[in-house]
Order: C-alpha cells, then structure tokens, then sequence
C-alpha cells in the first residue's frame, strides 16, 4: 500500500502525515510509505502505484479537481480523500468519485474513523480469490466478481471477465467472499454490491444488463439498508 498527500501548504501536509501514522500506530499496523507532494503537476508525474490520496483542491497551477479527474482516469481504484476548506467544490469532485469530502481543519478522530472505512474498501479491491472449476483454476480480484448463481447442481461465478463453473457450493462462496461488499438476496444468489445497478421488491439488475438476482421478499429491507450503507461507506 502507497499513501499519498498533496496540499501546497507546508502546515497540513505535516499534520496529516502525522495523523495517518499515528493511525497505524494505534490499530498496531506498520505505516505504509507516505509519499508528499506540494502541487499537483508533481503528483501527476509519480509514476509509483497510488492507492489512497488526501488532495488539497485550492493549489498554484493544476487544482485537485483536474488531479484528481484524471488520477481516476488513470486507476479507477484510487481511494480519493478531498481536503478542503471551500464546500462549493464537493459538487465537482463528487463527479470524479472521491471516497470522502474531509474539511479543514482536519478532525484527527474523523480521519481515523474515515481510515477504517478506506482500509476496508483497499482490501476489498485487492483481495484475491481463486475459482476453481473442472479445467483448473483462476484467480480474479474480488472486486470483479459480479455475482454467484446457484443453477441447479451447477455454481456458476459470473466475472467481469467471463463465466466459470465453480467446483464448490453457495455454502464455500459465502466463506470466501468479504462481508461487507457481498449480499446472499436468495437461496441462489450471493451480489456484488457494487455491480447493482437498480433493484424492486424482486430483482436486481447487475450493471451491464448481463444477468439478474431474485431478490426474496423477506430480505428486501435487510437488502435495501445494507445497499444504502454500503454506497454511504463509498462517498
């Protein structure tokens, strides 16, 4: 993991490195490497992975809107903390997807709490999982796991990268798949939550229109309140 700060002023940029080692500290994790940058032009030219960046909006030259535009164009993973004491921009930069809007002054227990969250949702599009079918086995992030489908005697792993038939049943998919991003809707059915693109009180449409999820009525409002919180945890 590469942690990432870019803010033009010299006074934030050391309280937030400050703060984020002091949070691994404290759940009692080895700091990763925090990188420092005091424009956007120079975050632009890091070339070394990114994973999770707090950017300053109001900068000389290329402002965080623009940075963190084109960051996203870049690696859709990016987790995107927003720093800033100007509310007008939350707007612009909730149209490039930041994970969290965090004003300024910087509330130390807000950024630890917010750190959980981010962790979380690093691990999430990280986490590897083999699939093992007659033919062999593939491994794929979790992130691109659409769905798991029960059909008939058949588990069928449906991927953004195409179909496998699963040598293991719902039961060994429900142990392996995280928790927090993962809902089993029916019998027959463990969603991706992040692949939902709408859902009623007996469906859910996966996004790209490819496949479909029943949805039990007795679940739906268990399935409703965890979607809703999982999109907050993303914001």
């Amino acid at each position: 993991m590469r942690i990432l700060i870019c803010d033009d002023d010299p006074i934030i940029l050391e309280l937030l490195e400050k703060y984020i080692k002091s949070y691994f500290h404290t759940i009692g994790r080895k700091c990763p490497e925090i990188a420092i940058f005091n424009n956007g032009e120079s975050l632009l030219d890091d070339q070394a992975d990114k994973d999770i960046l707090f950017l300053d909006i109001e900068m000389p030259g290329m402002n965080g809107i623009y940075v963190g535009n084109e960051l996203k164009r870049r690696n859709n993973n990016i987790i995107i903390f927003v720093i800033s004491s100007y509310s007008e921009y939350l707007d612009d930069a909730m149209r490039f997807h930041v994970f969290r809007y965090m004003s300024k002054p910087v509330d130390r227990q807000r950024l630890f709490r917010n750190m959980n969250d981010a962790l979380d949702l690093y691990h999430s599009l990280t986490y590897m999982i083999p699939i093992e079918t007659k033919h062999g086995i593939t491994t794929v992030p979790a992130s691109s796991i659409i769905m798991i489908e029960a059909q008939s005697r058949k588990v069928i792993v449906h991927t953004v990268q195409g179909n496998y038939e699963s040598v293991y049943n719902m039961d060994y998919w429900l142990r392996q798949l995280p928790q927090n991003h993962f809902f089993q809707t029916h019998r027959s059915f463990i969603i991706n939550l992040a692949h939902v693109m709408d859902f009623d009180h007996s469906l859910v449409h996966m996004a790209g229109g490819l496949c479909d999820a029943y949805l039990t009525k007795r679940k739906y409002s268990s399935f409703k309140e965890t979607y809703l919180l999982y999109l907050e945890s993303t914001r």
